[in-house]
């Protein structure tokens, strides 16, 4: 039996680009890429927290240190330039491989550079 599961996840990114004339994908800042384990042209799903779009596209490397989330081609249209999102990457783990399973999950400040890198999400205080 297999287990699909968060690979890893970039936690409220913020928009920097929408190109609706660009080639379909995702450009991520590539320390970010790095840093989180998705690799270029790796499926992500994209969570838009501003405005509640999802979709789906692919990742490609943009400039090292630079910030950029760039949303392009038709994805465009679900995310402007400011807008909050979630990118997040799954992956199929077998049992042998669940045992030692832990997603890499990256939280951002404003401008996209890392503050911190967990393996768990914190629990919410009720």
């Amino acid at each position: 039996m297999h287990n699909h599961m968060l690979k890893a996840k970039l936690h409220r990114v913020r928009v920097t680009h929408a190109e609706l004339h660009y080639e379909g994908s995702c450009a991520i800042d590539s320390v970010l890429l790095e840093a989180s384990g998705i690799r270029e042209y790796e499926q992500i799903h994209i969570y838009n927290v501003t405005n509640g779009e999802r979709f789906v596209t692919y990742a490609i490397c943009a400039e090292p240190g630079s910030g950029v989330i760039s949303i392009n081609g038709a994805a465009a249209h679900k995310a402007n330039p400011g807008d909050i999102i979630i990118i997040a990457a799954f992956a199929m783990y077998d049992q042998k491989e669940m045992a030692s399973y832990q997603p890499t999950l990256i939280y951002v400040d404003e401008k996209n550079r890392i503050v911190r890198k967990s393996n768990q999400i914190p629990v919410q205080a009720a």
